[in-house]
C-alpha cells in the first residue's frame, strides 16, 4: 500500500507540475510524511524532485532564460543552504506541548508547527483569491529567488513562491516552466547537500526501491505532462490538492501525524 500510495502521487505530481502553481514536492512531502518522520520526508521527496527535475531539464531546458536564472537562481541556491540548515536545528528540539486525546496523548513538536504553519500558507495561495493572483514586479527577482529558496530548503516546497515571481518576467509558457525546472534543479541540489550530512543517514536500503519506483512513476507523469502542456486546466485539482494540504498541515502541527 506504501508503494502504491507514494507511486500514484509521484505520478499524478510530476504530470500536474509541468502546468500548476504547485510542485510535485508539495504533493510529496505530505504522503512521504505519512508513513516516514517529517525530516525524512522532505529528504525523500527532495531525491525524488531533484531527479524528475532532472528529467524534465531534458525535455524542456533548452527553453530556459538565462538571465533570470542567474537573477532568481543563484539567490535561490544561497537561500537553500539556510534553509535546510534550519530543517536541520528545529529537528533536534524538543517537545513543546503534549495533550491527550481519546485515551492519547499527541506531542506538539517545533519542527512539525514549523513545517505545518509553512505548508497552510502555501496551501492559502492556491486557495484564496487574493493569494492565488498576488504577483510580484520582476524588479524584485533576487528577493524572490531568496524567499523561494529558504522556504523550498526548509519545507520542500517553493513553487507557489518562485511562480509569483517569475510571472511577471514576460516569458513564455514553454520558457516559463523551463526556467523554472532550472531553478529547481539548483535548489535541490544546495538542500541535497546539507540534508545528505543530516537525515539522509536515516534512509535504508529498503528505502531506495521505494524512491526510485517514485522516480520512474514521477518520469512517466513529466512524460505525459508535457504532452498534455497546451490541453488541460487543473483549476479544480488545484483545490483539491490545496485542501488535502491544509488538512495535513493541521494534523502535522497539531502532533496527530
Amino acid at each position: 500500500m506504501q508503494y502504491l500510495i507514494i507511486c500514484l502521487v509521484a505520478f499524478a505530481g510530476s504530470a500536474l507540475t509541468l502546468f500548476s502553481g504547485f510542485g510535485l514536492g508539495t504533493l510529496l512531502v505530505p504522503v512521504f510524511g505519512i508513513f516516514f518522520p517529517i525530516e525524512i520526508a522532505i529528504s525523500l521527496t527532495a531525491i525524488v524532485h531533484f531527479l524528475n527535475n532532472i528529467f524534465k531539464l531534458i525535455l524542456l531546458g533548452k527553453s530556459a532564460d538565462k538571465n533570470i536564472i542567474f537573477n532568481f537562481g543563484i539567490p535561490s541556491v544561497i537561500a537553500a543552504f539556510f534553509g535546510a540548515y534550519v530543517l536541520y536545528l528545529l529537528s533536534d528540539l524538543h517537545t513543546m506541548a503534549h495533550y491527550s486525546l481519546f485515551n492519547k496523548t499527541f506531542l506538539i513538536m517545533p519542527m512539525k508547527l514549523t513545517i505545518g504553519i509553512l505548508l497552510m500558507i502555501f496551501a492559502l495561495f492556491e486557495i484564496i483569491p487574493r493569494f492565488k493572483n498576488w504577483q510580484v514586479s520582476s524588479r524584485y527577482l533576487t528577493l524572490g529567488g531568496f524567499l523561494s529558496g529558504f522556504f523550498g530548503g526548509l519545507s520542500g516546497n517553493q513553487g507557489a513562491l518562485r511562480s509569483a515571481f517569475l510571472i511577471k518576467a514576460n516569458l513564455s509558457p514553454q520558457s516559463f516552466i523551463a526556467t523554472g525546472v532550472v531553478i529547481a534543479c539548483l535548489t535541490d541540489i544546495a538542500r541535497l547537500f546539507v540534508y545528505s550530512s543530516t537525515h539522509l543517514h536515516f534512509i535504508n536500503s529498503s528505502n531506495v526501491s521505494l524512491v526510485a519506483s517514485a522516480t520512474i512513476c514521477a518520469f512517466a507523469g513529466a512524460l505525459i505532462g508535457n504532452r498534455l502542456l497546451k490541453k488541460i486546466t487543473i483549476t479544480s485539482i488545484q483545490y483539491i490538492v490545496a485542501v488535502m494540504l491544509f488538512v495535513f498541515a493541521l494534523l502535522l502541527s497539531s502532533g496527530i501525524i
